[in-house]
């Protein structure tokens, strides 16, 4: 079985909090190395100067790793994320953030990731993020 982008986004709507499904992400890729989500920029996710605030980003980056966690694995499997380190690089604003997330390293128990976010249409780099998943 391989998971698709459909039977991800069914997850994503049926077991994600609330809070997480109103980013409005859609996930438009994933597979063995990783997922891509986007995020359209709307106002309830701004802070002043109609900049995108740093939880909204940080919330699509490990949402963003733990389906490159699901695509690696190929199925839909808890994990839990046992770090998440985030750096902002420039304010984030545009129509929508585009997030790459990959697997750098899996073991048994802990799988690696890292994520860039990117501003569209501008294509530059607004944060980038790293974390750790324990896998139960």
């Amino acid at each position: 079985m391989t998971v698709t982008t459909d039977a991800a986004q069914a997850l994503l709507k049926e077991g994600f909090a609330p809070w997480v499904q109103a980013l409005d992400l859609s996930i438009t890729e994933i597979g063995p190395t990783g997922a891509t989500l986007t995020m359209p920029v709307a106002e309830h996710l701004e802070r002043v100067g109609g900049i995108v605030c740093g939880q909204s980003l940080a919330a699509m980056a490990d949402t963003a790793m733990v389906f490159a966690c699901i695509g690696h694995m190929n199925r839909f499997h808890p994990v839990a994320t046992t770090t998440l380190d985030t750096q902002f690089l420039r304010p984030a604003t545009g129509d929508a953030i585009r997030c790459e997330a990959e697997v750098v390293r899996a073991g048994k128990a802990l799988i690696f990731t890292r994520a860039t976010l990117i501003a569209e249409p501008s294509e530059k780099p607004v944060a980038t993020a790293t974390a750790t998943f324990f896998v139960p």
